[in-house]
This record gives C-alpha cells, sequence and structure tokens, in this order.
C-alpha cells in the first residue's frame, strides 16, 4: 500500500550540525492533520513551549485497517470489514520508517509518537506491547472502547515496569470509550488530562497536540505560565 510521509526539520535546522528528535504524527497526510500539527508545533517552539524537532507525518490510507487490531466484535467487524492490521503498520514504522528517517536526517536518537482517536488506539497498543520503539506516545482521545475495551483490559493486568511516558487524555466521548481511557489512566503511570468538560471528542487534537508535546519535549521556559501554557495533566499513580 503506498502513502506519502511528510518530514519537515525545525527551521534552524540548516544553520547548524545540531540534531533534533523525530515526532511521528499518524494521520498525518497532506490531507488529514500535517498541516493543523506543523503550525501548532512551530507555534510551540515560538514560545519556548516545546523543544524543537523533525515533525514527520505518517499519511493512512485505510486507517482501520492500519492503525487497529482485529476485533472479535461483531458490529466492528460489520463497519470496519479491512480492520486488523495494527501489527504490520508497526513492523513498517519499526523496520523501515525509523531506520530511514535516522539515515537521513540528523537526529539525536530519539523518537516521539502521537496519535488521535484509532491512532490514539494504536500509540496505547504499542506502549503496550514494544514500548522500545518510542522515548515517548501520546495517546488523545484513544478509541479503547475496540474489541470490548480490550486493550484497557490487558493493561490493567500488565506489570507497568519502566515504559515511557504516555500523555493520555479524555474528552467527551463517554461510553465505553470513557471507560476503557479511564481504565488504563488508573492502572498506569500516565499523564492524564481529563478534559470531558472542556473538549469534544472533534477538538481533542486541536486542543491538546501543543500540550502533549510540551509534556514530551519539554524547555527550560520559565515564562509559560505567566501566559496560560500551561501543562494540565496528572500522573495516575507512580510506576511500579
Amino acid at each position: 500500500m503506498l502513502r506519502e510521509l511528510h518530514v519537515v526539520p525545525p527551521p534552524e535546522y540548516a544553520d547548524d550540525d545540531r540534531a533534533y528528535p523525530l515526532v511521528l504524527v499518524l494521520d498525518g497526510g497532506i490531507r488529514q492533520d500535517l498541516l493543523l500539527t506543523l503550525g501548532m508545533e512551530r507555534w510551540n517552539q515560538l514560545w519556548g513551549r516545546s523543544a524543537p524537532a523533525i515533525l514527520v507525518g505518517i499519511e493512512t490510507v485505510d486507517r482501520q485497517r492500519e492503525l487497529l487490531p482485529p476485533t472479535s466484535d461483531a458490529a466492528e467487524q460489520a463497519r470496519y470489514p479491512t480492520a486488523g492490521e495494527s501489527a504490520a503498520f508497526r513492523a513498517w514504522l519499526a523496520d523501515t520508517v525509523l531506520p530511514m528517517l535516522r539515515e537521513r536526517y540528523r537526529t539525536d536518537g530519539r523518537a516521539f509518537l502521537v496519535g488521535e482517536s484509532a491512532a490514539g488506539h494504536f500509540v496505547v497498543e504499542t506502549w503496550l506491547i514494544q514500548p522500545e520503539l518510542f522515548d515517548g506516545f501520546a495517546a488523545l482521545s484513544p478509541s479503547l472502547q475496540w474489541n470490548d475495551q480490550s486493550l484497557s483490559r490487558r493493561a490493567a493486568g500488565m506489570n507497568e515496569g519502566s515504559r515511557p511516558p504516555l500523555f493520555l487524555s479524555l474528552a467527551d466521548e463517554g461510553g465505553a470509550t470513557e471507560e476503557g481511557i479511564l481504565r488504563l489512566a488508573g492502572a498506569s503511570s500516565a499523564c492524564f488530562a481529563d478534559r470531558r468538560e472542556t473538549l469534544h471528542h472533534a477538538t481533542t487534537l486541536h486542543g491538546l497536540f501543543p500540550e502533549a508535546l510540551q509534556y514530551l519535549l519539554p524547555t527550560d521556559a520559565d515564562w509559560l505560565a505567566d501566559y496560560g501554557l500551561t501543562l494540565d495533566c496528572e500522573a495516575s499513580r507512580s510506576a511500579e
């Protein structure tokens, strides 16, 4: 399946020989979330809210096929008959995309993964089963209702250990999605942004992408709170 990768180094990339972390944004096609997330990432840099990074938009073509694992739920199977190949997509990121980016661009070795909705489910799944792939994760309103909330149930039964940082958020989704996200928040040391009263599912990316970057790529800027650029998420418990 052909897809596009959009790689945007920071403005100062050509000015010196500094190395930068990679931020992989899922659903990052030109007709998807690339321009929105790139604009917010650049805005963060203007304020010193998050450290500069090489932003990589990863286009998805069949989102449910690429981002979700198999489901035993008949209704989900009927609605999304192609879903279930997240393992193959993750292998492609690990075996092809990350090595290629590190070969072609001046990176500092670190890589971060960000996704929203179905892409957020992929982020959580990767954090659980292959955490060594990335140095930090952000799952914005992840679709944890998928397959009878099996991913959050799996997380609740695991010893978290020393996994990389996870930024996790919840908007007004309610129902099984809310149940799954709250279960994961309670079972992990994720920095949990509970925005049920202020964000809709459709506004999660707009509202929280800058904050997720602030959590994953912090700076020493001491003026952020003066302008309301605060990090408003809490760890549910300490990592074991």
